[in-house]
């Protein structure tokens, strides 16, 4: 093999390889700002199923991303209700409606969610040895 021809061939392999270090760093997920927090008005924090409000003049890590996803995803459960004026904010954003708490809905991050493809499938929870 010719020297030209052995120095491209390393400088191809170098090429790939950044380009799959970039593209892998590309999907981690890392906080994309910070908002800092109102009080809401009179009446108007639901603290429903021990849901949080926010504090005046604290901030709050925002993202515009999820981690990977994979089907050892780890996650958080919390309870919220998705019935209007319930804990769990506004209308679904794959119907535009909200539900009573007899219908099994799950909120989904960022990541999960998927820009809707992931509207009316059905998932799978694993958690203390069961699934639900």
């Amino acid at each position: 093999m010719t020297n030209l021809a052995l120095t491209f061939l390393v400088l191809s392999v170098l090429i790939m390889s950044l380009s799959l270090s970039v593209d892998a760093k590309g999907k981690t997920c890392k906080p994309s700002g910070k908002i800092k927090g109102k009080k809401p008005p009179k009446d108007e924090c639901n603290q429903d199923h021990g849901s949080d409000c926010c504090e005046s003049g604290k901030y709050y890590t925002t993202y515009k991303c999820s981690p990977p996803v994979t089907a050892q995803t780890k996650a958080v459960l919390t309870i919220n209700g998705f019935g209007k004026g319930d804990d769990g904010g506004g209308p679904s954003e794959c119907d535009g409606k909200y539900h009573s708490d007899d219908t099994p809905i799950v909120a989904l991050s960022t990541g999960w969610f998927n820009n809707m493809k992931r509207c009316f499938q059905n998932i799978t929870i694993h958690g203390n040895g069961k699934s639900a």
